[in-house]
């Protein structure tokens, strides 16, 4: 997928490059759309939780199939955006009558057939549980639990490893540098996920990201001391610390994830 770079008309669009979506075709299909509220990155409380979030542009819901992949042979119609993750998707149609979305693999074409289940082939678009998968192939859209619905590797571009499987488990390296087993009977589909030229788009300005419900980050050294850590001072003063701080007063390379977690077992080797 090609990028197209503007002409520097104004400062906005000196650096804007967008991607060119050739191959999307049509409106989004009616039926798998649903209605997204906004939440503004605030709680049922109303709280704030998470910062930084609010506004952007309307948008609905594409329900996009994540589990119980239908074992019905389907075609691939039409690929579209989704203003909700960073992947395409392809609308598919299977042979009893019914209509679904998938997160769009690489080097798939319209008229693809598309199918689900153990007696399945080994193709892109695929799904299958991971003990019929071949060591070495790349995989996507990962279940963790059984039928749970898949969790791991959907963003655009995004490949999984399966490097071997032993006993119950599977050995799977995950994008990050990540190595941890899943149970063999967790589906996972063939492939890579399409899209890859989205880490080449260059937003151009900060409107951009308004649209996309991102607001305003202040650095905390702009701020009063009694709002931040960094805050406060004569002219630019330093932080003040041994090194720099949250919000909230807590390092900033402090480890968030809980000690003795259930998935800790399942993880072989830790990310990069």
């Amino acid at each position: 997928m090609a990028t197209k770079k503007y002409k520097a008309t104004s400062n906005g669009l000196r650096q804007r490059e967008v991607l060119v979506h050739e191959g999307y075709r049509g409106p989004a299909e009616a039926s798998l759309l649903k209605p997204l509220k906004k939440k503004a990155g605030r709680n049922n409380s109303g709280k704030i939780t998470v910062r930084h979030r609010g506004g952007g542009s309307r948008r609905q819901y594409r329900e996009v199939t994540f589990s119980k992949w239908p074992t019905v042979p389907g075609r691939i119609v039409r690929f579209e955006y989704d203003p909700n993750r960073t992947a395409a998707l392809a609308l598919i149609v299977y042979e009893n009558g019914a209509k679904g979305y998938i997160i769009a693999p690489s080097k798939s074409k319209v008229g693809d057939s598309v199918v689900s289940g153990e007696k399945a082939e080994i193709r892109p678009g695929n799904a299958l549980p991971l003990h019929m998968i071949p060591p070495g192939s790349d995989i996507h859209n990962i279940e963790i639990n059984i039928r749970g619905g898949a969790k791991l590797v959907r963003s655009a571009g995004a490949s999984a490893s399966l490097l071997s499987k032993y006993g119950d488990y599977a050995m799977i390296k995950l994008p990050s540098g990540e190595v941890r087993k899943v149970h063999i009977n967790c589906y996972a589909v063939i492939g890579q996920v399409g899209n890859a030229d989205n880490r080449n788009k260059k937003i151009g300005k900060a409107g951009a990201n308004r649209w996309r419900g991102k607001r305003p980050v202040v650095r905390g050294a702009a701020m009063n001391a009694c709002d931040h850590p960094h805050g406060g001072g004569e002219g630019k003063a330093p932080v003040g610390a041994a090194g720099p701080r949250t919000k909230w007063g807590k390092s900033v390379f402090k480890k968030t994830r809980k000690k003795n977690k259930r998935s800790d077992a399942l993880i072989v080797r830790v990310r990069k």
